[in-house]
């Protein structure tokens, strides 16, 4: 007992602290818990929302740290209760010194509290101290330690200002005032330690500490956000700096922030100004809803569209626009961001080569010449619509196939090709014969040359066609009527050489039947005499053909053409078995018109009707009548051939039209006597007889009677 009295005791805590120990536990406890309501308000506050950092992430650090702060306030609370058992178990031993076993218990539980509160300050991510109103640092946590770069024993104690190059004391001690009196803050904190040149940015919340009614410190809990302040950064740097239009809009269409590529593109001077725009005024009508604004019921998607909004000089401006919703931590939607890309430029020249793409069109389609490009594979890749006319196709059954793959293509097509793509001709020509679709043959004229391709390389082939079918039959009726009039000169030369002979004839004989006394012999001479007047009629009809009179329109007998038509021809319908009924009215009148002309006509209508009848029978009948109706002079051919097909009748007066085979005829026989009937005033009608064969009409006015 003697060495235990003079053993120099340890200091004790009276009752007295211990209850103000466990009154401060739980005003830690309390100021905790007013922290915890604090962040989710801090969350619910809607006008947080507009500042530049999303403090989110730090509800989540306050929660755990309220968790974790209640369980260590539990843990204090039953080493507290120990405590108080010990403390009464020495007051009931007052005038005895306590133990050393008491004395060492009592030691050990202090310090496991302490160690309790390290650790749990040390396990938070985030960087907490303790710091007294001068700046001393009462405690820090090892992410504090972490930054600073200093163990525990070296920062505690110290002034923060020792360890910062910013925040400066002067910025600290300016809004120490304002701390407080409200004794709480949230905000974003730049720091630069003196370890480090690199600055960080800490979401952080500030608490006061109070102790009998007074501030005595704050405490501080920052979540190190320097990560996303840096790719906020780049992305607000990213915004200014975009060459298209960026926004930032309410769900009604309102601007909230705009990049100053937009501000430029709208006109606008400064981006103030245009934020303070209605909605309604970016609109070309003002009587829609605003361009940037969304009906109710839209959900934020993405949209992607085309707009136009109007500038400040009242010009449209068309913007391709893509944008979405963003929404806030509760699922609300507060805003729209978007993207707007100008292509005013771009649509007026689109419109422009919408323009000349349509002259182009419209170009080719008024040529007369069928317009083909074929590509280096032989392979056709435009075809005008001409095709339609000229080969009965349409465009779409030529494009993609070869030019051998048609049935429109020649070899002469294929060779001109194959020249202008090698080179061996520059620009080429040539003729060729092509099939129609409905089977008909038709003569082209093709004329190629190459072109090139935006790089000056060779591309293919243009091909311009033209139908030449209707040229070559008129160069040949050009021939043909060239050939006629030499045969005419030829034969009223002829005719007139044989005037003379058949004009000594006709004189002899009849000497020689004035002289002869015999009956036989007279009639001998006598049809001698009628054949060889029937010899001269010829040949005075020859010279009526061949050498026609002066152009011009004079009174005309139609029995008398006819019968000379009829003399002309006789020997061709005799040889070929074909009898002439030649009916007519007594005292037709005179019509007005060219004999020559008119004789063309029947004499073409003679012919027609030999060569029907020929192809139907060895022997036919042709019955021609003449009379009056009115006031005309009608001559009609009816033969007894095939007749004409019902489906080939309204289209026999068109030029070059036939229905002969091939060599047989021009086509070119009915068209002119029915141009020589319209010269007259008169006309010309085809039809088929109701017992076979085909009857054509000829109708003359007749002509004034002199008085």
């Amino acid at each position: 007992m003697m060495q235990a009295s003079s053993a120099s005791p340890r200091p004790s805590r009276p009752p007295q602290n211990l209850e103000r120990e466990e009154s401060q536990l739980w005003r830690w406890i309390l100021l905790f818990m007013v922290l915890l309501a604090a962040g989710f308000a801090a969350l619910a506050w809607e006008r947080l929302e507009t500042l530049p950092y999303h403090l989110g992430p730090m509800a989540v650090g306050v929660f755990v740290l309220s968790v974790l702060l209640a369980v260590y306030a539990y843990g204090r609370r039953r080493e507290v209760v120990e405590l108080k058992l010990l403390l009464q178990d020495l007051q009931e031993h007052v005038g005895a010194a306590p133990s050393e076993e008491q004395l060492d218990q009592l030691n050990e539980m202090i310090a496991r509290s302490q160690r309790s509160f390290k650790e749990l300050i040390d396990s938070f991510d985030d960087a907490a101290c303790a710091v007294s109103l001068d700046g001393t640092l009462r405690t820090v946590n090892k992410r504090v330690s972490e930054l600073v770069g200093l163990p525990y024993t070296a920062i505690v104690g110290q002034k923060f200002f020792e360890f910062l190059d910013e925040p400066t004391r002067a910025s600290v001690e300016a809004g120490l005032m304002r701390f407080l009196e409200k004794r709480h803050w949230v905000g974003t904190v730049r720091v630069r330690f003196k370890n480090n040149d690199r600055p960080h940015y800490f979401d952080c919340v500030l608490n006061a500490i109070v102790k009998s009614g007074e501030v005595v410190g704050l405490s501080a809990l920052g979540r190190d956000v320097t990560g996303q302040h840096e790719k906020e950064l780049r992305f607000t740097e990213l915004f200014e700096t975009l060459q298209e239009g960026a926004y930032f809009s309410t769900p009604e269409g309102r601007l909230l922030d705009a990049n100053p590529a937009l501000v430029s593109i709208l006109g606008y001077a400064t981006k103030d100004e245009l934020l303070a725009l209605d909605p309604i005024q970016l609109n070309p009508d003002p009587k829609q809803p605003p361009v940037l604004g969304r009906a109710l019921d839209d959900r934020g998607g993405v949209r992607a569209r085309e707009i136009t909004l109007c500038k400040k000089d009242g010009s449209p401006a068309v913007f391709l626009e893509s944008s979405r919703a963003v929404w806030d931590a509760a699922g609300k939607l507060i805003r729209y961001q978007g993207t707007l890309v100008d292509v005013t430029e771009r649509r007026k020249l689109e419109r422009q080569l919408l323009q000349q793409e349509e002259f182009r069109r419209r170009l080719l389609e008024s040529f007369p010449d069928l317009i083909l490009v074929v590509d280096l594979e032989e392979r056709y890749t435009f075809v005008s619509s001409r095709v339609r006319d000229v080969l009965g196709y349409q465009s779409e059954d030529l494009l993609g196939k070869k030019i051998s793959e048609t049935q429109a293509h020649s070899p002469e097509l294929i060779a001109l090709y194959r020249d202008v793509v090698t080179g061996s001709r520059i620009f080429g020509s040539a003729e060729y014969g092509a099939r129609h679709r409905d089977g008909s043959g038709r003569t082209m004229r093709a004329s190629a040359s190459q072109f090139s391709d935006a790089d000056s390389k060779l591309a293919g082939v243009i091909i311009s066609v033209r139908d030449i079918t209707t040229e070559k039959k008129f160069e040949h009726q050009v021939v043909q009527s060239e050939r006629l009039a030499a045969m005419g000169a030829m034969i009223g030369g002829v005719a007139h050489e044989l005037n003379n002979p058949l004009t000594s004839i006709l004189g002899v004989s009849e000497l020689l039947q004035d002289s002869q006394t015999t009956d036989s012999a007279r009639k001998q001479i006598g049809i001698l005499q009628q054949q060889a007047r029937r010899a001269a009629e010829i040949v005075h009809n020859l010279t009526y053909f061949a050498t026609p009179p002066t152009p011009g329109k004079t009174r005309v007998n139609l029995l008398d053409v006819v019968e000379r038509t009829l003399n002309l021809h006789a020997y061709s319908l005799r040889k070929n078995n074909i009898t002439v009924d030649f009916v007519r009215e007594p005292g037709l009148p005179y019509v007005q018109g060219d004999p020559h002309q008119l004789m063309q006509v029947f004499l073409n209508l003679v012919m027609n009707a030999e060569q029907a009848i020929r192809e139907a029978r060895d022997r036919g009948t042709l019955r021609i009548r003449l009379g009056t109706s009115g006031e005309s002079v009608w001559a009609s051919f009816l033969d007894d051939g095939p007749g004409i097909p019902p489906d080939v009748l309204a289209s026999i007066f068109d030029p070059f039209y036939t229905t002969k085979r091939p060599g047989r005829g021009t086509g070119l026989g009915l068209s002119i006597c029915k141009s020589v009937m319209k010269e007259h005033n008169g006309a010309i009608e085809a039809a088929n007889a109701p017992g076979g064969g085909a009857v054509f009409t000829v109708t003359v006015p007749a002509a004034i009677a002199l008085s």
